[in-house]
């Protein structure tokens, strides 16, 4: 399954290392575009973080995942938000199955549906991920909780740095399922 992430699903942090760690154990093929990589870093910038290094890490891990969009493709799509349309076109180009976004309402349903394509919040998306096993994301999401620890030189709560980084039903599904 290809899965196009969108640039808000790459910043924070925490979400964007568990989203490609799932990718990284085969959950997914992951996509995006050479905007949605500018957008990331410049999200990134406003929050003062340096994400070009890893924009350039992340192209070096994954040399497949970058869609050439066609200059055709957006002008044919509609969306609530027109700054949008270049990640539902990236998704069609680059032949996704699914939108991997916090902005469920900037991709109706039916807009996407025209094209053949699903749309998720990475709550529901990981949190399927790890009900169906074949991925051991307990693994990860504890390896991305314990960087985290590090850098910040104190305990945090898992569930509350999920829920920080929009994966409130996934933290209490971990917490359940790691009880």
């Amino acid at each position: 399954m290809k899965v196009l992430i969108d640039a808000c699903v790459l910043f924070p942090t925490v979400l964007r290392r568990i989203v490609l760690g799932a990718a990284g154990a085969g959950a997914f093929t992951p996509l995006w575009s050479a905007r949605i990589l500018e957008e990331w870093a410049r999200a990134a910038d406003r929050n003062g973080v340096e994400a070009r290094p890893e924009v350039a890490l992340l192209r070096a891990d994954w040399p497949d995942a970058e869609v050439a969009v066609r200059h055709t493709t957006p002008t044919r799509l509609s969306l609530p938000d027109p700054d949008d349309l270049h990640v539902l076109a990236a998704a069609i180009d680059g032949g996704a199955d699914e939108v991997l976004t916090l902005n469920l309402k900037d991709f109706p349903t039916q807009a996407l549906s025209a094209e053949g394509l699903i749309r998720r919040h990475p709550d529901e998306f990981l949190l399927e991920v790890f009900h169906d096993g074949a991925v051991d994301l307990l693994a990860i999401v504890r390896d991305i909780h314990a960087d985290a620890q590090r850098m910040a030189g104190v305990d945090l709560a898992l569930r509350a740095v999920l829920k920080k980084s929009r994966l409130p039903r996934l933290g209490k599904a971990l917490d359940d399922g790691a009880g």
